[in-house]
């Protein structure tokens, strides 16, 4: 399954995500992140130094999807939890999270290893994925965000610059921790491309996916790594609704939709951390663990629409430790 997307200037996730670095940038003390220049670099320290902020989530997540997306922040209830959410929607669901946005780079230094996403995956377009897309980004401005505790050494600004074949002054690094503020948003923001992941995984056509909206609870910033990857993880999995507009034959999304959510995985029903067989490290994760609570498929052909799945917020409640005083907690309050 070939998609071939086209190479159009005015779809180039580094070309359209250039905007908000520049915003970013010029905004830092307002966004409380902090720009500085490295080997001629520019890195951009978005929550390990600095505390960043709402804002600058969005901004980060803009990013990450090539420019391709809107990301807003809204109040939602989640069958009775009101909790922040990130929603984001976009007209070019493929490029956005799977050409920019998705996962995919790890970046192995030495004994350590940085999981690489963002507009610049598509100009090192390396991979069963983008074999899949057929598509190279000639940008000669690369942007890449990395989900890191540490802000990246010499070692790796210089193998991302091999990769990415760029100047040191048209590279711009974006480094955010996941118990982070901001890492907290952006992961939230991967919903819909971590459906997209899901539907790829069951070998579906995803040139058929016309446009996709998703919704996802922004988790509490957890105290470490290893607990913010849990509740991040968890918010997907057992709070995120997703919905793509396709192209399809009824039966073929009759059948596939009860596949896409996170209660068709083996995994269901736990939080992240309450799995000791598999916590102690998230890179040894199964894939089935990546997938959306809700999901909705809209066949613009037919005007049917498929749905499944389910939200948990019994299991939300546990994951971001949400402790809620009850009404005799107030019986003396006034």
């Amino acid at each position: 399954m070939l998609l071939s997307l086209s190479r159009l200037p005015e779809l180039s996730p580094n070309l359209q995500a250039f905007p908000f670095i520049k915003e970013i940038t010029s905004r830092s003390e307002l966004l409380r992140i902090k720009a500085h220049i490295q080997n001629g670099v520019t890195v951009i320290d978005c929550g390990v130094h600095v505390e960043g902020s709402w804002e600058a989530g969005i901004l980060f997540s803009l990013v990450c999807l090539g420019g391709l997306a809107t990301v807003k922040l809204h109040w939602l209830d989640f069958n009775g939890l009101r909790w922040p959410s990130v929603e984001v929607v976009t007209d070019h669901p493929i490029r956005a999270c799977m050409a920019s946005q998705y996962a995919g780079w790890p970046i192995k230094i030495g004994k350590g290893l940085i999981m690489g996403s963002g507009p610049a995956s598509a100009i090192v377009h390396k991979g069963s994925l983008f074999r899949m897309l057929g598509y190279e980004d000639h940008s000669e401005m690369a942007i890449i965000c990395l989900e890191s505790r540490i802000l990246p050494t010499e070692e790796v600004i210089q193998h991302i610059l091999e990769e990415c074949h760029c100047e040191p002054t048209n590279l711009y690094i974006l480094v955010a921790p996941t118990a982070s503020l901001v890492g907290s948003v952006q992961v939230a923001a991967r919903a819909l491309e971590t459906g997209i992941f899901k539907l790829r995984r069951l070998g579906y056509d995803l040139g058929k996916i016309v446009s996709g909206w998703g919704i996802c609870p922004i988790s509490p910033v957890a105290k470490d790594t290893l607990s913010g990857l849990g509740r991040t993880n968890d918010a997907i999995f057992y709070g995120s609704t997703v919905l793509y507009n396709l192209r399809d034959e009824d039966e073929t999304l009759e059948h596939v939709v009860k596949h896409v959510p996170s209660c068709a995985s083996e995994d269901y029903g736990r939080a992240y951390m309450e799995k000791k067989d598999t916590h102690d490290n998230f890179f040894n994760t199964s894939p089935e663990q990546f997938s959306p609570a809700e999901v909705c498929l809209c066949n613009l052909n037919s005007g049917h629409s498929f749905q499944a799945g389910v939200l948990r917020p019994d299991i939300l409640r546990r994951s971001f430790a949400l402790k809620t005083s009850t009404s005799s907690d107030y019986d003396n309050v006034y």
